[in-house]
């Protein structure tokens, strides 16, 4: 018998409890969920990190870059929609995790899941909040106090340290964060259908971009397509590229918050990979799009700021496109948000139903049917780190978060392949059990590889504060461990 904290759940049984489970709500179609990864991948990547990758990094290819973390997010969304239609339950890699590597690793992704959602939805809090800002000072001439819309502290390189930046508190960044929790205590067939007009609204604002911008765009600006080295790098040529897909790869963040919805699916073995696989896909090509629009209307050295599409669209001389264009941003980086606080409350919830965290957080309102106390704990972390951190630290938290979370994604779907060759799975990664997984996996850790110093040191704090919890509580009250122990 395995030791109980690498032993890992039955399969049977997990595929059993997500057909018998009676507490959330299956009301999501495959429409929904493809809605739901679009809402949660169209944001703060085309909004706003599009500029400055191609300015410090890559140049006009920064579409390649797109390309090239893409590729590295369809790897690991193809992993993602084999688990979910085999494993059709809540929890995301954390259910995976415990199918396929164990208790103890499942408690670790489950925790490094906690981290790239909160942390992330935090962060778009804050580039929501910049948008709003810069739209009230545009439309009404209005210019809002920094005190209130900036983070009181921030990160200087030099000194490698945190300094006051003189600033109360981001209050804009709180309150938005307050509002989505709201809205998602009210139920999940309504936040889905919100989210649906307003990932609706967002994609209109894209394409609008594109289809005005696309004649004024001048192919010198093209030239050179891919700009030399400058010795550095990261700064141009080729590693530019690679490192401009790290920096966009916070882009595609979100998918895998399609995942965590998967027992409220109304047929997930089906709806799952599609929901997956089809917002990816959507997401990219539009990227592409906008990535080759605005570099070709602007001189990609101007585009290291905050609203990239912004000075695209004054560069075309189209005025009424900007209050467009800023409304929609407005409007997409709330729809990320509430993908994000979606998916974090649905992990407290598989990891409490497995007695790793208190059952307090697997409780479900009655008559909303959402898991309303870990939704509204979420939402309250969310709003003090959107209001207090930059989000510089925020991002790059996210990203490293969800890179280790693909990194053990893709093993897992070698090692059931290996071990559990007999469970139907209604999608399976194509060339094999190894070549899509390894690519992930390789791919995945590859770009975590980038990361700075601090990111990694943080991650770790973050993970060795979760081991304090799982062996102080998670290992003592394991469902798991209890039952193998009678």
């Amino acid at each position: 018998m395995p030791h109980p904290l690498f032993a890992t759940k039955s399969v049977d049984q997990l595929r059993s409890d997500a057909e018998h489970a009676h507490g959330l709500k299956r009301s999501l179609s495959a429409l929904d969920l493809t809605m739901l990864g679009i809402g949660a991948i169209i944001g703060t990547g085309i909004f706003v990190l599009t500029g400055s990758a191609a300015a410090k990094n890559a140049g006009p290819a920064v579409a390649l870059s797109f390309v090239a973390a893409g590729l590295a997010s369809c790897f690991a969304g193809l992993c993602y929609a084999e688990m979910a239609s085999m494993i059709p339950i809540a929890g995301s890699a954390y259910t995976y995790a415990y199918a396929t590597m164990g208790e103890l690793v499942a408690w670790i992704i489950g925790w490094d899941l906690i981290l790239e959602y909160l942390v992330g939805a935090a962060t778009v809090s804050v580039g929501w909040s910049g948008y709003v800002v810069a739209f009230v000072n545009h439309l009404f001439g209005v210019t809002l106090p920094a005190e209130w819309t900036s983070a009181p502290i921030k990160w200087v390189e030099a000194t490698q340290s945190f300094v006051s930046t003189g600033a109360i508190i981001n209050l804009p960044a709180m309150l938005v964060t307050l509002a989505v929790t709201a809205i998602l205590v009210v139920g999940i067939k309504e936040s889905a259908r919100l989210n649906s007009i307003i990932v609706f609204l967002k994609v209109i604002v894209v394409l609008t971009f594109i289809a005005a911008a696309f004649k004024y765009v001048r192919r010198e600006n093209w030239e050179p397509f891919i700009p030399d080295n400058q010795g550095t790098f990261g700064k141009f040529g080729m590693s530019g590229i690679l490192q401009g897909a790290t920096t966009v790869f916070f882009a595609y963040i979100g998918f895998d918050a399609v995942s965590t919805a998967a027992q409220e699916a109304k047929n997930p073995k089906r709806d799952l990979p599609i929901g997956i696989l089809a917002s990816l896909g959507i997401c990219t090509v539009l990227y592409i799009a906008v990535s080759l629009i605005l570099t070709g209307v602007v001189p990609y050295t101007q585009l290291n700021v905050a609203h990239p599409i912004s000075v695209g669209i004054a560069a075309t001389g189209i005025g009424w496109l900007t209050t467009f264009v800023e409304i929609g941003a407005i409007a997409g980086l709330s729809s990320v948000m509430l993908v994000m606080l979606l998916g974090q409350p649905r992990i407290f919830y598989s990891m409490a139903s497995d007695g790793l965290f208190p059952q307090v957080a697997a409780r479900i309102h009655p008559r909303f049917g959402t898991p309303h106390i870990t939704t509204i704990a979420t939402g309250l972390a969310c709003a003090v780190a959107g209001g207090m951190l930059p989000i510089d630290i925020l991002g790059e938290l996210t990203s490293i978060g969800t890179l280790f979370a693909f990194v053990l994604v893709s093993i897992g779907v070698m090692i059931l392949r290996l071990k559990r060759p007999d469970i139907p799975r209604a999608f399976k990664v194509p060339g094999g059990p190894y070549l899509v997984p390894i690519l992930g996996a390789l791919s995945s850790a590859g770009l975590m590889y980038t990361a700075t110093t601090h990111t990694i040191l943080r991650l770790f704090v973050w993970m060795a504060l979760g081991i304090v919890i799982y062996v102080f509580y998670g290992r003592v009250h394991s469902k798991l461990r209890t039952a193998r122990a009678a």
